[in-house]
């Protein structure tokens, strides 16, 4: 078994019906801890449930929809009945919406708003009380390098990712001397089935990296305390974009225009959607 034991504590992983989520729910159990891995698609649950416990048999899942805040309180009450205890929360779950914002429904924006932010708000509110009474925890908010630079096309995706970013920043301060130690991981684009699931056609054409690198960064942030990581590392386009949107952010906007353009047409359907609506 690689890197420190896990063994006895339990671990809820959102989102682990495949992707980052898998693979993060795989690596704690392999560490010895009980799991109980959350998603929407059972088959899928059922499947890792079964790898998961020819390691820890005490894992488990939960199948729901954590958009809805009652599910997403649920899971973490129930763990907590089940195993008298939660020692560490990965808030893993998303969906994708790139989708240019001539085409996006105040809908959708909501159902994004719900999974990908206040699921980790309502799970991150029930997880408190019970960690506090054992003295600790870690939370592990997994968000988006798209909130710190935002893609074309990704305007409520990355919304509600730097709204996750902002509350577990909050976090920093509000839980300090508690014991329990929140953390942000920035993954830049990874190899999962989220690029299988756009509304439209992305104009990134780099290199996609594997969710290996996304498990080990919640591990180091868990173990050594960190408090924001990203990765790749050392992604030259991340760290430039990054370092552009700081001291040249209409350099960083030409190129998105670049990368993506808006075309004319696209406007003009636009507006003339806007016009037949009498808006």
């Amino acid at each position: 078994m690689a890197g420190k034991s896990y063994r006895d504590q339990v671990v809820i992983v959102t989102g682990a019906s495949s992707g980052i989520g898998w693979e993060t729910a795989r690596a704690f159990a392999r560490r010895g801890a009980v799991v109980v891995s959350v998603a929407r698609r059972e088959d899928r649950l059922e499947r890792l449930t079964g790898e998961l416990r020819a390691h820890a048999p005490g894992c488990s899942h939960l199948c729901g929809d954590l958009g809805s805040q009652a599910f997403a309180e649920h899971v973490v009450r129930d763990t907590v009945a089940r195993h008298g205890r939660l020692d560490v929360l990965v808030n893993n779950a998303g969906i994708s919406k790139h989708k240019h914002v001539f085409h996006l429904s105040g809908e959708e924006a909501e159902q994004v708003t719900r999974v990908n932010f206040l699921s980790a708000v309502w799970t991150t509110l029930a997880a408190i009380p019970p960690m506090l009474t054992r003295g600790g925890g870690a939370i592990v908010n997994v968000s988006s390098f798209a909130a710190k630079v935002v893609p074309p096309r990704e305007a409520v995706y990355a919304g509600t990712k730097a709204a996750m970013n902002a509350f577990t920043e909050g976090l920093w301060s509000d839980l300090r001397g508690s014991g329990i130690h929140a953390a942000i991981v920035l993954p830049g684009p990874i190899d999962t089935d989220i690029w299988k699931k756009l509304d439209e056609s992305p104009a990134y054409a780099g290199p996609l990296y594997p969710p290996g690198i996304v498990v080990d960064a919640i591990f180091e942030a868990i173990e050594r305390r960190r408090f924001e990581i990203t990765v790749p590392r050392r992604s030259v386009p991340l760290v430039a974009a990054r370092v552009l949107r700081l001291i040249a952010p209409g350099m960083l906007r030409l190129g998105m225009r670049r990368m993506d353009p808006v075309p004319e047409t696209l406007i003009e359907q636009a507006r003339a959607r806007a016009r037949s609506s009498g808006s």
